[in-house]
């Protein structure tokens, strides 16, 4: 009864969802207190073991780092830097933001690197007078491909490297990078040939952009040096974090606390909270509830170990089964709990006389991040992509994503089973 209860409760949220007639955050919050009144999990459950509460508070931590850096016109003074060194040109623009994007979320958590860089991505396109959808969708995918690369890049490669101890940062960088550079060239020049006529249809005030000083959009208050020395410590705590032994949550949380303890004579603490994207928030914590449900009942266990019934053991089968089922299904549902289902049934196949599990890994972690970009849904930086873009009156649509992100995913994911295959299987399958 309690398995029907979560597939009806979970289809419908996620029906209601797709449609966008209702707030996104409503529904799925409406869904997990439904579950919790059908008895699906108690509320200690629900709080202690399926809100991803290290997720939130990042969120939070760096939604407080970006209002408060914001706030001294850094973000408009970059745009404009950015639009005049490839003289506003849109195609290059698109190019240049999505490198910065992909290289950023290697090595910052791919949600860190949207929130920094949608507001200028949002002065960007309002000085040239250019759509800010396709730069927004732009800055989706290729935070995911690029979060792919890193163990600290996307929650799911995070999550691999604590429970396999000999994958190391070092491990990640040198088995998924390569990949990632192939896709994301692959990827870009699909997404340049799909919004070149959009983007060049309609003249950009580029001659404009010579005669505008950048440093006029500087607010020269002592809030400008302690918002970048607090942000750049930060995002140096990102890049050592493998190093400090110190979560990403707790190297946010003290970012942010720093700052509103730096600039509480200039920025009002209540004021600051007052502009957090609470709707994202509370939108992530219906999320996990509703997956939450699934993994209550057993259902993400029993799509794990059907997978391995289906392959019977069979290495090669086993890890190119598991690159595209975990790349489908987590664009739709979010990558970190079926990431977590995954993790012990991998580490259970060494009692099947199964030694080398690393292909299986790899094929976890390309599968996961990857699919992300499958639908909204599929990736904590979608949403928070989403969330920010509605703040500023852009709508980024369900179904218009999914045209675009679905295909993208299939892609992937067969450039990464010829990869897999050459690189892993064919050697394993000559020893």
């Amino acid at each position: 009864m309690s398995s029907i209860v979560v597939i009806t409760l979970f289809f419908i949220c996620y029906c209601i969802i797709m449609l966008e007639k209702i707030d996104r955050a409503l529904v799925a919050c409406a869904g997990g207190v439904l579950m919790l009144l059908f008895g699906v999990y108690n509320i200690d459950r629900a709080f202690l073991h399926y809100i991803d509460w290290n997720t939130i508070a990042l969120l939070f931590s760096m939604m407080i780092i970006v209002i408060i850096t914001s706030k001294t016109g850094v973000f408009e003074y970059t745009a404009i830097k950015m639009a005049q060194i490839v003289n506003g040109r849109p195609i290059p623009l698109l190019i240049v933001i999505s490198l910065l994007t992909a290289i950023g979320s290697a090595f910052l958590a791919n949600v860190t690197i949207v929130l920094l860089l949608v507001p200028v991505i949002m002065t960007l396109v309002r000085l040239l007078h250019i759509p800010a959808i396709p730069y927004l969708i732009t800055v989706i995918i290729s935070s995911n491909i690029g979060g792919t690369a890193t163990l600290i890049g996307d929650p799911p490669n995070v999550m691999i490297g604590q429970a396999v101890d000999h994958l190391s940062f070092n491990a990640f960088l040198i088995n998924l990078t390569p990949i990632v550079i192939i896709i994301f060239i692959v990827v870009m020049t699909y997404l340049i040939f799909k919004y070149q006529y959009e983007l060049m249809k309609k003249p950009t005030n580029a001659s404009n952009l010579k005669s505008i000083d950048a440093k006029d959009y500087l607010q020269k208050t002592p809030a400008l040096p302690k918002s970048l020395f607090v942000l750049f410590i930060t995002i140096v705590g990102f890049m050592m974090q493998p190093f400090l032994h110190v979560d990403l949550t707790s190297i946010a949380l003290a970012g942010a606390l720093l700052l509103l303890l730096l600039t509480q004579d200039e920025f009002r603490v209540d004021d600051v909270l007052k502009q957090v994207e609470w709707t994202t928030l509370f939108f992530f914590v219906g999320l996990f509830l509703l997956v939450g449900g699934l993994e209550e009942v057993g259902l993400l266990d029993e799509l794990a170990r059907a997978l391995v019934l289906y392959t019977e053991g069979d290495l090669p089968k086993t890890s190119i089964a598991m690159l595209w089922i975990t790349g489908i299904f987590s664009g739709f549902v979010d990558n970190i709990p079926f990431v977590a289902a995954m993790i012990p049934v991998i580490l259970e196949l060494k009692e099947y006389g199964m030694t080398n599990l690393d292909p299986l890994w790899w094929s976890l972690a390309l599968g996961a991040c990857l699919g992300g970009n499958g639908t909204l849904l599929g990736s904590s930086s979608n949403l928070v992509v989403v969330g920010l873009a509605k703040k500023e009156q852009e709508e980024i649509r369900f179904i218009d994503f999914f045209k675009v992100g679905f295909p993208i995913v299939l892609l992937s994911l067969v450039i990464c089973s010829v990869y897999i295959y050459f690189r892993y299987l064919i050697p394993f399958m000559m020893t």
